[in-house]
């Protein structure tokens, strides 16, 4: 194994953003990031202007990845749809097999572990084999893994089959964020909100058609057909991503593998995701399936970030954290997580605990939230584009917020018209919050440092969903055991859902305040992130 190095100078392929370099590296540096000449001096690095590209210019790039997107997006749209598939089925499955809900629960468990785990992973497999054929791999092994689920005997093997579906959603919810943005790239087309609201469609639609998707398959067939559904939408995926998804230059075949790094965070991940799994079965956090797992995974997540630090070749490159913008916009994925995912651990738990709903209406009745987040992410990107990602965020977060409250408010008689339209302003909101979030996290990146500001994101969005699901349920917990009154119990937990908006709103005044066409018009080679 390589000895760890904070010298090695040749990791500048990533930071695109770094105001100084060695004299030798200038060069390099400015090649890569995208500077067609330049001057050097002793002093530091002066860019030349970059080359500009007209309108028309990046209305033909558009076009030119059109296919490419819209197949990325039908084999994403796969594992986005599932874990809500899954759980509307999830009562099905317990009866089939007659299992405990303690290990049933595991078929949920392991494919988020699995996904999880899959993030960093994914960035070293992109350099070593190309996106194309990562994308066609990941493919392959979620609808192979759909069959297995399908065939299962045992709930065991499911378990397994499900961990099998989630190494492959963790491929492919990775590179759904990076392959476009990188196709952006290379076609000259700016990284902008209304590119990121496209890229982030599946996200959008997803909730709005599994519960009713799930919902029909259970009236007429088996819970077999929860999984058999994906087949043929992963097999159509595959020939577009076949037909439409080119190789692409630069794989790094030697790119060596970090893995003192892949089991830290892998471990790490698991310690954290396992330990607030428990949180809501062991009734609280004092619990040692839930503090031995919590605190073993954190500390292995704080030693990661230490290792990769120093790392010649690290699994995730952390050093791009150096620029502000990134780092704030990793905290305030983290927040963005934690207030969605508390929200959704609420919602559907409300429904059916205070309002006396079954599952399938539980999910049914959170469509018009999904709707809302669909139809506000038009305008969300235009936004962007124009005021900059930290007023559109800041102001969606307060939006969450003031949404979330009514469940806090309200008495548990409150009409059910009246919780469907908050329902769907809470969609609005949490729809106009997500792509400026997303949009900064890229903003002012060379072209190769975007897989490892995708993993960055996407393990701090996990991690928050984890952190804002256990703070939920510890909540809910206590209060319920406090006052021995349900609906009062989940007044207290929605509460705790609006101070973590409240806490991302506050975050979210570190993103730009100026749009991403604007930073991305800077020099490039500069520090961008710190002057937005």
């Amino acid at each position: 194994m390589e000895s760890p190095s904070n010298k090695d100078t040749k990791r500048l392929r990533f930071l695109s953003y770094r105001p100084t370099l060695p004299q030798g590296d200038t060069a390099e540096f400015l090649k890569e990031a995208g500077v067609r000449s330049a001057r050097t001096s002793a002093g530091g690095t002066h860019a030349a202007t970059p080359r500009r590209r007209t309108s028309r210019d990046e209305a033909t790039g558009a076009r030119t990845i059109a296919p490419f997107v819209a197949a990325i997006l039908a084999g994403a749209l796969m594992p986005i749809m599932d874990t809500t598939i899954v759980a509307i089925g999830m009562q099905a499955i317990i009866t089939a097999f007659a299992a405990a809900v303690s290990v049933a629960q595991w078929v949920t468990t392991a494919y988020l572990l699995a996904l999880a785990v899959m993030i960093p992973v994914s960035g070293w497999l992109q350099r070593r084999l190309g996106g194309r054929t990562l994308w066609l791999g990941g493919l392959i092994v979620f609808t192979a893994g759909s069959l297995l689920c399908a065939l299962s005997p045992t709930i065991q093997v499911l378990i397994a089959a499900r961990a099998v579906q989630g190494f492959g959603a963790g491929v492919l919810m990775t590179l759904l964020q990076t392959m476009p943005m990188q196709q952006a790239r290379r076609a000259g087309v700016p990284l902008s909100g209304r590119l990121m609201g496209i890229i982030s469609l599946p996200v959008a639609v997803g909730p709005i058609v599994a519960p009713v998707l799930g919902g029909m398959l259970l009236g007429v067939a088996s819970w077999h057909w929860l999984f058999l559904i994906n087949l043929p939408v992963g097999l159509a995926a595959l020939a577009m991503a076949w037909r439409w998804v080119r190789p692409e230059d630069g794989r790094e075949r030697d790119a060596p593998l970090d893995v003192a790094g892949l089991l830290l965070v892998g471990l790490g991940l698991v310690g954290v995701l396992v330990g607030t799994t428990n949180v809501a079965e062991a009734g609280g956090m004092g619990h040692a399936d839930v503090l031995v797992p919590l605190v073993g995974g954190t500390v292995l997540l704080v030693a990661f970030a230490w290792w990769e630090a120093r790392m010649r070749h690290p699994l995730v490159e952390v050093a791009l954290l150096r620029g502000h913008v990134l780092a704030a916009s990793v905290v305030a994925v983290f927040a963005l997580g934690a207030a969605m995912y508390a929200g959704q651990f609420l919602l559907p738990l409300f429904w059916q605990g205070v309002r006396g709903t079954s599952v399938l209406d539980a999910a049914l009745l959170l469509i018009p939230q999904g709707v809302g987040s669909l139809l506000a992410r038009p305008a969300a990107g235009a936004l962007t584009d124009r005021l900059g990602s930290r007023v559109v965020a800041a102001g969606a977060f307060t939006a969450v917020a003031v949404t979330t409250a009514p469940f806090a408010i309200w008495p548990a008689s409150a009409g059910t018209a009246a919780l469907l339209v908050v329902l769907f302003m809470r969609g609005v909101a949490l729809g106009m919050l997500f792509i400026p979030v997303m949009t900064a996290s890229y903003t002012g990146l060379a072209e190769p440092a975007i897989p490892d500001a995708t993993m960055l994101t996407r393990l701090s969005q996990q991690m928050g969903a984890a952190v804002g699901t256990a703070l939920a349920a510890v909540v809910l917990e206590a209060a319920a055991t406090s006052t021995g009154d349900q609906a009062a119990a989940f007044g207290r937990a929605f509460w705790a859902a609006v101070a973590l908006a409240l806490v991302g709103a506050a975050v979210s005044l570190r993103l730009p305040a100026r749009g991403p066409a604007e930073i991305e018009g800077s020099t490039p080679g500069a520090d961008v992130h710190a002057r937005s």
